[in-house]
């Protein structure tokens, strides 16, 4: 089995079609037409993704799963929907996304961003800590403490900072980015690293008093 995968899709012909495609990748997934049962869920079993629709029967899906960050849930995200105003795309990161599919969609792409996501978790699952000036990375337990406060990022923007630490006094351009943070897939764009490297910079420095990111204009970003 390549992974565990919880689906919530309102629609029972999408939510199949998505269930028969990553079962003939190797994929195994448990699905729900609503939240209702996902907590109960993520608590008994070992999820390794979630997909998740937003404009769902009682909740909307991005409010639920920036409660579910609130709890101190932290299994990587992709929205599924057909919210596909940037605005909108925005907000779903800002509550707890790591990656964004707008409907209608592709069942290839679709699994060419479940496998990016579950790759990069994979790789940055390791035990030890990182230390870059006043930040640790905890590995073991994927947390980020700046100054003794920890500072909640999701998958993606730990493992982009992680490849910032680990990579200190070099300049990363966006295609390094894309093949060592995304998994180097062609549905990945320039401006992709850009917004997730900014969402980075405002949970990091806040105040944009430490300036722990540089941008080095048409080449890519390094630590300062």
């Amino acid at each position: 089995m390549d992974g565990l995968i919880l689906i919530v899709e309102d629609e029972q012909d999408i939510l199949e079609l998505m269930e028969y495609h990553l079962a003939k990748e190797g994929f195994e997934t448990i699905g729900f037409l609503n939240t209702k049962h996902v907590l109960d869920a993520l608590e008994e079993e070992s999820i390794d993704l979630i997909l998740m629709d937003r404009n769902l029967p009682g909740a909307e899906g991005s409010e639920f799963v920036e409660s579910l960050r609130k709890r101190g849930i932290h299994t990587p995200v992709i929205f599924v929907s057909a919210k596909q105003k940037d605005q909108e795309i925005e907000q779903g990161f800002e509550r707890g996304g790591d990656d964004y599919l707008t409907k209608p969609f592709s069942m290839k792409e679709l699994i060419l961003r479940v496998r990016a996501i579950l790759r990069r978790t994979k790789k940055f699952s390791s035990q030890g800590a990182l230390f870059y000036r006043d930040i640790t990375l905890n590995l073991a337990s994927r947390t980020v403490m700046i100054e003794s406060k920890e500072v909640e990022l999701t998958k993606l923007e730990f493992d982009l900072l992680h490849t910032l630490i680990t990579n200190q006094n070099v300049v990363l351009d966006r295609d390094f980015l894309l093949e060592n943070v995304w998994g180097g897939d062609d549905v990945y764009q320039d401006r992709t690293v850009n917004v997730a490297i900014n969402r980075l910079k405002e949970k990091i420095d806040p105040t944009k008093n430490k300036e722990y990111i540089k941008t080095v204009r048409g080449v890519g970003y390094t630590l300062c």
